[in-house]
């Protein structure tokens, strides 16, 4: 692949990074990232906040922000770990349950402007491309973190 091909494919990505999440904003009225967050404490359960930070390869400051915010608005409880105070436990609240299952809900009901055009397979198809250049960013440079 020539360098001007590779450029045009980096730009269309990052124009439809911005589309796609102002979108997801204002449908969900949470960011990619905090619905990620939320998702991964629903499916996974309680955690420390390290693990999250691993998990959504993102940096110590970003994680923290994000947790902040959440759990000012009711969504996320952190607590200390009472074995080693360096540690913090993040769980979802009740609050955050019932409205990501209410989002969640709404979706599956409406025809919403996060409809991306895309069928189960083509998304899953463009998940496993994504997923390989990740991983392939991982291999080159080492690392596994970002500042969003």
């Amino acid at each position: 692949m020539d360098l001007r091909k590779l450029v045009r494919l980096f730009y269309q990505l990052k124009i439809v990074n911005q589309e796609t999440t102002s979108r997801f904003e204002k449908e969900v009225g949470f960011s990619l990232t905090r619905y990620e967050l939320l998702m991964s404490l629903k499916e996974n359960g309680k955690c420390l906040q390290n693990q999250l930070q691993e998990n959504l390869k993102i940096d110590f400051a970003a994680i923290s922000r994000h947790l902040k915010l959440l759990e000012e608005k009711g969504y996320v409880m952190r607590e200390r770990n009472s074995q080693n105070n360096r540690e913090v436990f993040v769980s979802l609240s009740k609050k955050a349950v019932q409205e990501i299952t209410h989002c969640e809900r709404e979706f599956q009901e409406a025809d919403t402007a996060l409809n991306i055009g895309l069928s189960d397979e083509e998304t899953e198809q463009l998940s496993n491309l994504l997923s390989k250049l990740l991983i392939k960013k991982e291999d080159i440079d080492g690392t596994s973190s970002s500042n969003e």
